[in-house]
C-alpha cells in the first residue's frame, strides 16, 4: 500500500486526479487490537479499503461496516470480557468517551450504560488519503476561510487533514484537534498533517478556550478545527476569522440550509435576525413588516457541501447565498466532480441575486399563474426572464377590439369586481370583467379561493385557461396583474428585462405615493427608461419630475 505523499500541487497544474488514491491506513494495529477470532474474519474479508468501522455490543453479534453494507464477524454474541479485552488495550476514554491507538487515526468510542460501565464500542478506521482536496485546492490556497459540511463518514475529517498537510508546505497551520482525529492519538502527531504544528484539546468543553490560545500564542496563518458545535466554538471562529487568520473547518451538518435553521451555529454563516422595516419601507418592498435579514458578514468566505467522496457542491460567496436564501431566491452552487477516469468536471453555479432595486416588491405584486394544474409561472421570474421570453403568463384575447387593442376578457371571483374595473380605468388597459367563466379568457383568484378548489375553478381548469392567483386583494396586487398581464399581451418590454422591472418599480412607486408618502424617488436610470417611466405615471394620474445629474439621475414620484 503507497504512504508516500503526493506532490503539492495546484489544481490548474494537476487538472486529473488518480483515482486509486494513495492512502494509509495502519488497519493492522487497529485489528491487533480486537479479539483474534473477529481480527481473523476482517482479515478472510479481504475488503480493508471499504472497512468503515467495527462494531461490537454486549449480546450481540460483531459487525464489520463497509461502503457497500454491513457484514457479520462471528456466530456467538459478544461478552463483557471480550469488550473489556479490547478496552484493556486502549488508552484511557476522555470525557467525549473516545479513545485511539497511537501513532494512528483510528477512533474507537465507548457507549455505557447508566453506571458508566462500557458495554459496546465503536471502532471506526481512520484513513489519511492524500490528494483529496485536489478538487478545493484553488479554494485552499485562496486565504479565503471554508467551512466543510457532510454527513458522517463522507470524509470531511479526511480532507480537512489534507488540507492542512498542503497549507502547511507554504504557511504557519496550526491544528486545534478537539478528539485526536485530525493528527492522531499520542504526543506525536501523524505524518499525514505534514508540516502543521497540533495542538490537543484537554476537554471538548475547553475547544473554544483552545482555539483562541491558538491565535495568541502560536501566531497561525491558518487555523484547521474540526466539529464545530457549540455557540461558543461558532463566537470563537469569529474573533478568529476578524483577526485576519484562514480557517478552514468542519461543522454538524449537509447543507446551508441546515446550518440557517441550526441557531448554535447560524452565526458561522452571518446569523439571521428578524427586522421590523417601516410602514413605508414594507411597502416600498411588498412585504410583510418584520423580515429575515442575515445579522453579520459570514465567519466562512466558502462553504463546501460534500454530498460525495468526489462530488462537492460549492457556495463560492457564502454573503450572497444567505442573502438570496432568505429573501426566498435560490441558488444553486457550483459543482465539482470526478469522473471515474479521475477528470474532474466543474459546472459553475447560478446566482437568483436580486436586482439593485427591490426585487421583493415585484415578487409581492405579481399573481401566480397555474395552467392546466401546473403552475407557468413562479412568484417572481429572474430579472433576466420576462413572462414572454419563459412563454408563460400570455393570456389568449378575443377578437374584440377597443381602439387598437385587443381586449382580455376576464372572470373575477372572490375579488370584487369594483376594485379591477377601477384598475383597469386608472391603468387604461382594454380589460372586460365577464359574469360567466366560459366566457373569459382567464380566471382571476386569491389565494385562499384557489385552495379550495372551488366550482368555478375547477371549470376554468377544466377548459384549459391560466388562473390568475393573487395573495390579497389590495390594489398593489391588483395593479401587478393588470401591469403583468398586457405587458406581456402588447409586447411592452418583452425583450427589455431592465425596462420591465423599472416600470414594475415605477408601479409600486405609485402604490407608494397614494397610500400616503409625500413623494418617492426610483432608483436612477438613463433616459429611455425614465421617460417609460413618466408615462406610467401620467397614465396613473400622478405627477413625476426627473432630478439629479446623470448617470444618477432619477425619477421622483408625487401626488396630484
Amino acid at each position: 500500500m503507497r504512504t508516500t505523499p503526493p506532490p503539492v500541487d495546484t489544481l490548474q497544474n494537476n487538472p486529473v486526479l488518480d483515482p486509486a488514491l494513495p492512502q494509509t491506513d495502519d488497519l493492522p494495529a487497529l485489528l491487533n487490537l480486537l479479539p483474534p477470532a473477529i481480527a481473523e474474519r476482517v482479515r478472510q474479508i479481504d475488503r480493508s479499503d471499504e472497512l468503515l468501522e467495527v462494531v461490537m455490543d454486549v449480546g450481540r453479534v460483531p459487525a464489520a461496516r463497509y461502503l457497500s453494507g454491513e457484514v457479520a464477524l462471528a456466530e456467538t454474541k459478544l461478552t463483557v470480557a471480550d469488550i473489556q479485552a479490547v478496552v484493556a488495550g486502549l488508552r484511557e476514554f476522555d470525557s467525549d468517551n473516545r479513545s485511539g491507538i497511537e501513532r494512528t487515526l483510528h477512533r474507537i468510542s465507548a457507549i455505557r450504560n447508566r453506571q458508566g460501565k462500557i458495554i459496546g464500542l465503536t471502532c471506526r478506521v481512520g484513513r489519511a488519503v492524500y490528494g483529496t482536496t485536489q478538487i478545493v485546492e484553488d479554494l485552499v490556497l485562496s486565504g479565503k476561510s471554508i467551512l466543510l459540511l457532510g454527513r458522517p463518514g463522507v470524509g470531511k475529517t479526511t480532507m480537512l487533514r489534507e488540507a492542512a498537510r498542503v497549507l502547511a508546505e507554504r504557511r504557519r497551520v496550526v491544528v486545534v484537534d478537539t478528539s485526536n482525529e485530525i493528527g492522531g492519538d499520542g504526543d506525536i502527531a501523524h505524518p499525514a498533517v505534514g508540516r502543521a504544528r497540533r495542538m490537543q484539546v484537554p476537554n471538548p468543553a475547553r475547544q473554544h478556550e483552545v482555539m483562541i490560545e491558538a491565535v495568541e500564542n502560536h501566531n497561525p496563518e491558518t487555523i484547521v478545527i474540526d466539529e464545530i458545535g457549540r455557540e461558543q466554538e461558532a463566537l470563537a471562529a469569529r474573533t478568529i476569522a476578524e483577526r485576519g487568520v484562514q480557517l478552514i473547518g468542519t461543522a454538524h451538518g449537509n447543507t446551508l440550509d441546515n446550518l440557517l435553521r441550526n441557531p448554535t451555529l447560524a452565526d458561522l454563516v452571518g446569523g439571521v435576525e428578524a427586522v421590523t422595516l417601516s410602514d413605508e419601507e414594507a411597502r416600498r418592498r411588498g412585504t410583510r413588516k418584520t423580515v429575515l435579514e442575515r445579522r453579520a458578514p459570514p465567519t466562512f468566505d466558502v462553504l463546501v457541501e460534500i454530498e460525495e467522496r468526489a462530488r462537492l457542491r460549492i457556495h463560492v460567496d457564502v454573503a450572497s447565498a444567505v442573502d438570496n436564501a432568505l429573501r426566498g431566491f435560490a441558488s444553486v452552487p457550483e459543482l465539482r466532480y470526478r469522473d471515474t477516469a479521475g477528470k474532474l468536471h466543474v459546472e459553475p453555479g447560478r446566482s437568483a441575486q436580486p436586482s439593485t432595486y427591490d426585487n421583493n416588491a415585484r415578487a409581492a405584486r405579481l399573481p401566480l399563474v397555474v395552467q392546466g394544474g401546473q403552475v407557468q409561472r413562479a412568484i417572481a421570474p429572474a430579472a433576466h426572464a420576462p413572462a414572454a421570453a419563459a412563454g408563460a403568463g400570455q393570456m389568449p384575447v378575443t377578437a374584440e377590439q377597443n381602439g387598437d387593442a385587443p381586449v382580455v376578457k376576464v372572470y373575477a371571483y372572490g375579488i370584487p369586481r369594483t376594485r379591477v374595473e377601477q384598475a383597469a380605468r386608472r391603468l387604461r388597459v382594454p380589460l372586460r370583467l365577464v359574469d360567466r367563466v366560459e366566457d373569459a379568457s382567464a380566471l382571476l383568484t386569491l389565494k385562499s379561493y384557489y385552495r379550495r378548489r372551488q366550482r368555478p375553478i375547477s371549470d376554468a381548469e377544466n377548459l384549459g385557461m391560466p388562473v390568475y392567483v393573487l395573495r390579497s386583494n389590495t390594489a398593489l396586487q391588483i395593479d401587478g396583474f393588470l401591469m403583468e398581464v398586457f405587458q406581456v399581451s402588447s409586447g411592452l418590454a418583452a425583450d427589455d428585462p431592465l425596462l420591465a422591472e423599472a416600470l414594475q418599480e415605477a408601479q409600486a412607486g405609485v402604490e407608494s405615493v397614494r397610500l400616503g408618502v409625500r413623494h418617492l424617488d426610483l432608483y436612477p436610470q438613463d433616459a429611455r427608461i425614465r421617460r417609460h417611466q413618466h408615462e406610467l405615471v401620467r397614465t396613473a394620474q400622478l405627477i413625476s419630475h426627473s432630478y439629479g445629474k446623470e448617470p444618477n439621475r432619477r425619477v421622483r414620484i408625487f401626488s396630484e
